[in-house]
């Protein structure tokens, strides 16, 4: 039977992420099989911990997904030993309208799976008050269990010292201390961290911050605090229907941002998918009957997308018969030009009339419930879709037609619809799951 731990912070950017591939890594030198999960809308996360523990990572998300769909995904990790899930953001960050079985919050995911919280507290600039803290969040939710703290960038053993004995008077467990250890730093950019496949050395890296952790957090005793765990038999896998049966899927740096779930609910339903790369300058497979670009950076890419002469006249001769879809990324490909952060103009496919610049940049972030106002591959008019958008272009030209009605988790309605033109159709927001 495996066991179950939920990692979490009182905020982002604590080191959830790099604790959570630490311990992932080190109990797989152990000889542990390890299985991951990250809680909420994240593509990066789960790619970093595919490589800590050779296993897929898939997504959970209390706002977007039905509980019967978070044990089937979950589920995956019935043969591990230790099954971890990270959290995002803080333990009880969410949004203010609850959704399909939650409002994202990690703590959703905690107390829907009965597994006890690991807390990173960063006592930085503080003391005595990360008890306060780790109390506070132990005592906020009834349902919520909380296993025990690792301190992260701790300052000094005095500094150290004071914070444990203000723990142990409030009756928590202290795990383990690590000091600031700049060689375990993972590097970000404006979306999150760098992904883990443009990192030759992330290997050792991790390997590095597992011989860390592992010299200051007593793995055992945390390993002993996760709740033992087994699948619910009866539960049902993602619903999604694939936009097609042969999927031509953009796949590589500019294009990376694909939920693993929905990979898994598309072969489920039997569609096969033809990975290919644009940056490559390859093309969608000529017995595809649908193309899907993906999210990702083709911000970064811009100049070699351009120069990408094959891809974007085969895109445009496929389009002619067939259904094209882009998400986020890929729905700025999709359109006339993207002007990269240098304030550079560059040419697109040209299916759509978006225009998208990085020179102005502008952040949108949040969950998105859209309507259809018009077909798209696989979803008829008026299906109603639960995504996510994050980016941080702004729209200079969307002249098509809007594709759908878009709202916020609050219900307020959102000016980036998404557009479609023939049978070219493209979305700010990621697709997670259907609303049913």
């Amino acid at each position: 039977m495996a066991a179950g731990l939920v990692i979490s912070a009182p905020a982002s950017g604590v080191g959830k992420t790099t604790l959570t591939l630490a311990l992932a890594r080190a109990w797989r030198h152990r000889g542990l099989n390890v299985q991951c999960f990250k809680s909420g809308p994240d593509y990066i996360d789960p790619a970093f911990h595919a490589a800590a523990t050779g296993r897929a990572s898939v997504n959970v998300d209390s706002w977007a997904m039905e509980r019967g769909t978070i044990a089937h995904l979950v589920s995956s990790g019935a043969d591990a030993d230790i099954v971890l899930a990270e959290g995002s953001m803080g333990l009880f960050d969410g949004v203010a309208a609850r959704g399909v079985s939650g409002t994202g919050a990690t703590a959703d995911i905690a107390e829907m799976l009965g597994w006890p919280v690991l807390l990173v507290i960063d006592p930085s600039g503080q003391a005595q008050t990360a008890a306060a803290i780790a109390a506070g969040l132990r005592d906020y939710r009834p349902g919520v269990r909380l296993a025990g703290v690792v301190l992260n960038r701790v300052a000094s053993p005095r500094h150290e010292d004071l914070v444990r004995r203000a723990l142990a008077d409030a009756g928590i467990a202290v795990f383990g201390a690590l000091p600031r250890h700049a060689e375990i730093s993972l590097p970000k950019r404006h979306l999150g961290l760098v992904q883990a496949e443009e990192q030759a050395e992330i290997g050792k890296l991790i390997d590095e911050a597992a011989r860390f952790v592992a010299e200051h957090v007593d793995l055992e005793a945390v390993l002993r605090s996760a709740a033992s765990w087994s699948p619910q038999p009866a539960a049902s896998g993602p619903k999604l229907v694939p936009p097609g049966q042969r999927i031509a899927l953009a796949r590589d740096a500019a294009f990376s941002f694909v939920y693993p779930h929905m990979l898994e609910a598309w072969r489920a339903a039997g569609a096969e998918i033809l990975p290919f790369s644009p940056l490559a300058d390859e093309v969608p497979d000529a017995s595809a009957d649908v193309c899907w670009l993906p999210g990702g950076y083709p911000e970064l890419h811009a100049g070699r997308i351009a120069s990408s002469a094959r891809f974007r006249s085969s895109l445009r001769a496929f389009a002619e018969t067939r259904s094209v879809h882009g998400e986020c990324g890929g729905y700025m490909v999709l359109g006339t030009a993207l002007t990269d952060a240098d304030g550079v103009r560059h040419e697109m496919t040209g299916l759509l009339g978006l225009e998208t610049s990085f020179a102005k940049r502008r952040m949108h972030l949040g969950y998105r419930l859209a309507t259809l106002a018009a077909p798209m591959p696989g979803y008829r008019t008026s299906a109603r879709l639960r995504g996510h958008e994050f980016h941080y272009s702004t729209i200079l030209a969307q002249p098509d037609t809007p594709l759908a009605v878009v709202h916020d988790a609050t219900g307020a309605v959102v000016a980036e619809t998404g557009s479609h033109r023939g049978h070219v159709s493209g979305t700010f927001f990621h697709l997670i799951a259907e609303d049913r």
